[in-house]
């Protein structure tokens, strides 16, 4: 998918005056002035958090002093303490570690996490009811601040405690202690934690208090969960990953061994990417197609067999999810293969017992492919429930808020989002929330963007660069992996590799030496990188292999440089026409894949058309009605016009020539 050049300021002499004053390359200065990172001091704690960002008092968050306080006491009483948590891998991780933390300490204490189908998230009446029989304290992780009528409901059965980081509402809950960084009143330097740091914060206290020391075990615990939650890598939580990460290749925790062999990750070199993407999904699969007590049991046991008995499990559990994931995805396509995708403003698509746990992950694919805000929909009788995955240019729920007439339930944020609503709802709700989408958001909108922290030649990069670019490791939200741009570049040589054929290489070459480009999951498009000069966004990469090390760069994004950007004039439209209709009369309907009938113009009509060019051409004929398209079979069929064609009649040529 094309994008959308974002190329952010350049600081100039700012920036060389902080290079300097680090002793680090221009490239690096700029890289951290755009982190914001614009004070020495600032730039050196982001570089070596492990030495120099600190690890702030945990009492300095509102009611650490009284949650510790009824902790101990329940320790001290012999009383039993349940650890109720969330079923995502924040989840998790911080029931585990907060439990071992308790136990460690003394404690009688076991974890909770409800069944994501039957009770939902959160709090729930008929789980704390069945504690209040079993426990007389409870200590809530990554949840609980919007249980207000909950804890209510159990004042005088049971006592008790939320550590959380979701935004509050107006109202708290009545608990014994509410510690989350996001109280209006509370006074914590970083606000940034997520479920599981908030419950180290407390493990902290908890031993600084008991045993008259920080609390230092588990960080590898933290960081996961951490990664896993897509909170910004910064501050606090930048130490947390970077220790933990370390932490990981060491570590004594059973279950995390077993998870990591099962997923292939080395311990020794494990990186923040393969957290959130080989470890993070396995344990997340846990929660999404059976019970997230098995990732919770996983992380806490201390038995070599069944640490690798439930890693083996959550592995399969995982491949489940992709193997369901994969039958929605088809689902949701042949639904899509009758429509206009230029003309629908957002995707909302309903089937029966399409599986809530998964249908998230579908709805990012969607966004993926298409870039438009997605709503999948799972039909159970007379309700549906529905995950949301928006763009950057529609608030996820405001737009929701906005339908709320067709909704009986709603939640979430500005990127994703849940709701329920009864099945006889789902045509106007589909109707309300398109309308909604098509006035908020531009035709610029529906082009993703690149971030480019500026233009460097990928020829210029060496290994040096490399390394020092390194040090803004870990990556991840506030933090994102470096992206640049090179415009008017030349590929040579683009063939597709891999196992399935689906990747694509190609080189760039200079006066003394070549770079080799990959470009995962693209190998259609080596026609057109053989063929047409690009702009190409790509992040600088070391292949190693068998010993021998080389410079290469990993493509984000490509598009026609301006040269060959060259919008169809009545001629080439005529040509395109033309050959469409030869190739029909030949062999029938025709692929929809441009890059394969650009190759095809190509080879009968004996010149080239450029890829924008062929592109633009299409629009044209699809708005005037000489196109249909059938998504499924990934084929088009030109339809001859009824009467006398008149190119006015399309949009995007109009507003071309308009222009022009």
């Amino acid at each position: 998918m094309i994008k959308r050049w974002n190329i952010l300021p350049d600081a100039g002499t700012e920036a060389q005056a902080l290079a300097k004053a680090l002793g680090v390359s221009d490239v690096l200065a700029r890289l951290l002035w755009n982190r914001g990172l614009r004070t020495v001091d600032d730039a050196q704690r982001f570089l070596d958090p492990e030495h120099l960002q600190d690890f702030y008092d945990p009492f300095l968050m509102k009611d650490m002093k009284e949650a510790v306080a009824r902790i101990a006491k329940a320790i001290e009483g012999g009383e039993h303490i349940t650890v109720y948590g969330d079923y995502d891998v924040d989840g998790m991780t911080s029931s585990a570690l907060l439990c071992t933390c308790l136990r460690a300490l003394g404690a009688d204490a076991d974890i909770y996490i409800p069944d994501r189908f039957r009770e939902g998230y959160g709090f729930n009446r008929a789980a704390l009811e069945k504690i209040a029989e079993t426990s007389s304290l409870l200590v809530s992780v990554d949840c609980g601040i919007s249980s207000v009528k909950d804890v209510a409901g159990l004042q005088g059965k049971l006592d008790i405690v939320v550590t959380d980081h979701h935004l509050p509402g107006d109202t708290l809950p009545p608990a014994c202690a509410i510690v989350n960084p996001h109280r209006e009143d509370d006074m914590y330097p970083d606000k940034n934690l997520c479920g599981v740091g908030v419950a180290f914060k407390l493990c902290n206290a908890l031993s600084l208090t008991l045993r008259h020391e920080p609390w230092e075990q588990g960080l590898e615990l933290v960081a996961l969960g951490t990664v896993a939650d897509i909170v910004p890598l910064l501050g606090e939580n930048r130490k947390i990953v970077r220790l933990g990460l370390t932490h990981m290749a060491e570590t004594e925790n059973l279950g995390l061994r077993a998870l990591m062999d099962v997923a292939g990750v080395d311990p020794a070199s494990v990186t923040a990417e393969q957290v959130g993407f080989q470890l993070a999904p396995r344990l997340n699969a846990a929660g999404r197609m059976a019970t997230a007590m098995l990732g919770a049991r996983l992380l806490l046991t201390q038995d070599v067999a069944e640490a690798q008995e439930l890693a083996d499990r959550l592995n399969a559990l995982n491949q489940e999810r992709q193997a369901v994931e994969q039958d929605i995805l088809a689902r949701a396509e042949e639904q899509l293969a009758g429509e206009d995708m230029d003309e629908l403003p957002a995707i909302v698509l309903a089937g029966e017992g399409w599986h809530s746990g998964v249908i998230g992950i579908v709805a990012s694919r969607l966004v993926e492919t298409y870039y438009k805000p997605v709503i999948l929909l799972s039909i159970d009788g007379d309700m549906a429930k529905g995950s949301c995955r928006s763009i950057e240019g529609l608030h996820m729920h405001d737009a929701l808020a906005a339908c709320a007439e067709h909704l009986t339930q709603f939640g979430g944020h500005a990127q994703a989002a849940g709701l329920s609503l009864k099945t006889a709802d789902i045509p106007a709700f589909r109707k309300a929330f398109c309308d909604y989408a098509r006035a908020h958001l531009t035709d610029e909108d529906y082009t993703p963007v690149a971030r480019i922290e500026f233009e460097m030649q990928p020829l210029d990069v060496t290994f040096d660069l490399i390394e020092e670019i390194a040090r803004l490791e870990p990556y991840g939200e506030g933090n994102p992996k470096p992206l640049f741009g090179a415009r008017n570049l030349r590929g040579e040589g683009a063939r597709a590799i891999g196992k399935d054929r689906t990747h694509l290489k190609f080189f760039l070459s200079g006066r003394e030496q070549s770079i080799e480009m990959l470009w995962w999951s693209h190998a259609a498009l080596a026609g057109l990188v053989n063929a047409e000069p690009l702009d190409i966004v790509y992040k600088p990469s070391i292949n190693e292999w068998q010993g021998s090390r080389r410079v290469q760069a990993i493509v984000d994004s490509l598009r026609p440089a301006e040269s060959a950007r060259i919008y169809p004039d009545r001629a080439a439209l005529a040509d395109l026409y033309r050959f469409l209709l030869s190739r029909q009369k030949k062999g029938g309907d025709l692929p929809l894949d441009p890059i394969r009938l650009a190759t095809l113009f190509e080879q009968d009509m004996g010149c080239h058309m450029a890829l924008y060019t062929l592109k633009e051409g299409l629009r044209v004929f699809t708005e005037l009605h000489l196109l249909v398209t059938t998504l499924s079979e990934g084929t088009c069929r030109l339809v001859p016009p009824d009467g006398k064609l008149d190119l006015m009649a399309s949009k995007s040529f109009r507003a071309h020539q308009s222009l022009s």
